[in-house]
């Protein structure tokens, strides 16, 4: 299993490495649609297994959102789509994870099928206005949420004894979150310090508001990368499902891979956009 991890996670690189560095910014938006496209067609999956068709047309729906705000040519349409996003994120989701396994999919499906067309869109632009700000303002946002991962699952395998989640996600620990937390304020401070002040998000809060808000914007990043993966395990779960494909071997699909990122990423752009 851990091979399979491992060589499915060096094609990918093998495969972003070159389009990161060495082509135009146009290509990290073009890779990232195909990728947010394929965790739409997940999405509509895990809320209708048996409807095939209805996956390949709800992906294409969320193509047709993306494309229409494009040619709108209006800023103020894009970011209401961030903001309805992360006012999901912020004043609906607790409550949706609070609730725990004591939901009814069949009941919730006409929500969460509105809910993908805001949340998955909203993602991608959020990752194409953090690529215009930098490619390093851009990944160093995304390691964020990857250190975070990290950090929780390591500390938690190693102290983890209470749990977060237990009904969503038995794995994860609340010692675990705070490990990934600490190991979050180490890498903003390692940013800060050693990379030019305006290339990275923490950089520019630092600067511009200081070291105690600074700190305060990486702990609502960190903990709303963990509402994401949660709120997927709780999908997942209401769904009957381990993964939510499994296109990507040995990780299982791509929404798996990416559902941190899809409250962290709105949120970092509406940041970045205070600076």
């Amino acid at each position: 299993m851990l091979k399979t991890r491992v060589i499915t996670a060096l094609v990918l690189l093998a495969v972003l490495l070159p389009i990161l560095f060495l082509l135009p910014a146009m290509y990290v938006g073009a890779f990232f649609l195909v990728a947010l496209l394929v965790a739409a067609w997940e999405w509509s999956r895990l809320l209708a297994p048996e409807a095939g068709r209805a996956a390949w047309l709800y992906a294409l729906f969320c193509l047709a959102i993306i494309l229409f705000l494009l040619c709108m040519q209006n800023a103020s349409w894009q970011f209401a789509l961030l903001l309805l996003a992360v006012i999901f994120w912020f004043f609906v989701a607790p409550f949706i994870l609070a609730k725990g396994m004591n939901l009814s999919l069949e009941k919730l499906r006409p929500f969460y099928v509105v809910l993908g067309l805001i949340l998955l869109p909203a993602t991608w632009f959020a990752l194409v206005f953090l690529r215009e700000l930098g490619l390093i303002f851009l990944l160093s946002s995304m390691a964020l949420v990857w250190i975070a991962d990290i950090g929780a699952y390591f500390v938690g395998k190693a102290f983890g004894k209470h749990k977060l989640a237990v009904q969503i996600s038995p794995g994860k620990s609340i010692e675990g979150a705070i490990g990934g937390l600490i190991l979050c304020y180490v890498y903003a401070f390692l940013c800060v310090y050693f990379l030019p002040f305006e290339s990275t998000l923490f950089g520019a809060w630092a600067i511009r508001f200081g070291w105690v808000p600074m700190f305060m914007m990486v702990t609502v990043l960190t903990a709303f990368s963990i509402f994401g993966d949660l709120f997927e395990s709780q999908l997942k779960r209401l769904a009957g499902v381990k993964d939510s494909s499994r296109l990507l071997p040995g990780h299982g699909g791509v929404l798996d891979r990416v559902d941190a990122l899809i409250p962290a990423m709105p949120i970092a752009a509406l940041l970045a956009g205070f600076v």
